[in-house]
C-alpha cells in the first residue's frame, strides 16, 4: 500500500530524527572516547597527582606518559588507578631503548601500558641524508622485534626535522618504510603544519600505520611566541574540520592533546578534551 505524508504529519517525523545525533553528541563524553593527555604539557603543573587530577578534571581517562615520570612503576600505577587512568603510550628515549630496552618494557608493563613511542630525536642523532634515516629504520625494526616479543607496540612521534625530503619523500617516509609496518605512527600534526607539509594529506601517506595524533595547534604566524607559537586546541590555524575525519579515515587509534609550552596547562587539557569531545566524527568511539 502506497502511503503519503502531508507536510503537516512530516515535519515533526524530520525532526525527530534530526535531533537524534544531536543529542548524541551532546552526550558524548571523553571518557568514551579515544582522547589522552600527553603528560609533557603537564610537566610544570604541580606534582605528578595534581596532574593527574587535571587530566581528571577534564573528563579524560587516559594518558601518555613521559619516561617513568620519575617514579617507581608501583607508584605511577597506584596513582593512575587513583584518578581511574590508564596509560596507553609512553615517550621514551630512543637512548634508553638502546641501552636497556627490557627497563623500558618492564616498566611499561608494570604500569598496563603496551604502546612504546620514540618521541625525538637530539641534533646530533639525526640522520643527514636518505641512507641515515634508512639506517635508523632498519634500528627501529630491531627494538620492535624485541618490543613485540613482549607483547608491545612500537610506536615513532615526528617532529618538523623529518619532513625533509629527499627524492620526493620525506625522511619520515623513509625510514618508516625501512623499519618496517610493525612500527606505528604518531603523527604530530602541528609540527608536519610547521615543515610544510598538509597534515590531512600526510596521514593518508601512513593509512593503517596510524597508531595515533598529537593533536595540538598552531598560532597564526607572529602570536603566541610566549608559548613558542602553539595554541589550545581549534584556536589556531589548523582545519580541524578537515583533519579529524581524515585522521579516522587513515586509523588512528588516539587522539592525544598536547601543547609544547602551555601558559595555562590544565586549561589546556581542558580546552582540547571538550573540542574533540564535540567535534570528532559520531562514528569514531573507545
Amino acid at each position: 500500500m502506497t502511503r503519503y505524508f502531508t507536510g503537516l504529519t512530516l515535519a515533526p517525523a524530520l525532526l525527530a530524527a534530526l535531533a537524534v545525533p544531536a543529542l548524541a553528541q551532546e552526550d558524548r563524553k571523553a571518557a568514551d572516547l579515544p582522547i589522552a593527555v600527553q603528560l609533557y604539557t603537564l610537566r610544570d603543573f604541580g606534582t605528578l597527582e595534581e596532574r593527574l587530577a587535571a587530566v581528571q578534571a577534564a573528563g579524560v581517562t587516559a594518558v601518555e606518559t613521559v619516561g617513568t615520570q620519575d617514579v617507581e612503576a608501583e607508584a605511577l600505577k597506584a596513582l593512575l588507578d587513583e584518578y581511574g587512568i590508564e596509560a596507553i603510550s609512553t615517550h621514551a628515549q630512543l637512548a634508553d631503548l638502546r641501552t636497556d630496552p627490557q627497563a623500558v618494557i618492564d616498566f611499561n608493563k608494570a604500569i598496563g601500558n603496551d604502546v612504546i613511542t620514540v618521541p625525538f630525536l637530539p641534533e646530533e642523532e639525526r640522520p643527514t641524508d636518505a641512507a641515515g634515516w634508512t639506517a635508523l629504520g632498519e634500528e627501529l625494526a630491531g627494538l620492535s622485534e624485541t618490543v613485540q616479543a613482549a607483547d608491545m607496540t612500537l610506536a615513532y612521534h615526528n617532529h618538523a626535522f623529518e619532513m625533509v625530503e629527499f627524492d620526493g619523500r620525506t625522511a619520515l617516509e623513509i625510514m618508516m618504510e625501512a623499519a618496517g609496518e610493525d612500527v606505528m605512527a604518531e603523527l604530530d600534526l602541528a609540527w608536519v603544519a610547521r615543515g610544510g607539509l598538509d597534515p590531512v594529506e600526510y596521514m593518508s601517506r601512513f593509512d593503517g600505520r596510524l597508531f595515533a595524533i598529537h593533536a595540538k595547534d598552531n598560532a597564526p604566524e607572529g602570536e603566541a611566541e610566549d608559548e613558542r607559537g602553539f595554541k589550545a586546541l581549534g584556536e589556531g590555524v589548523l582545519d580541524w574540520a578537515a583533519i579529524l575525519p581524515a585522521a579516522e579515515a587513515a586509523g588512528a587509534d588516539w587522539y592525544i592533546i598536547e601543547h609544547d609550552q602551555p601558559i595555562d596547562a590544565a586549561q589546556v587539557v581542558t580546552t582540547g578534551a571538550t573540542f574533540l569531545t564535540q567535534n570528532l566524527p559520531d562514528t569514531v568511539t573507545r
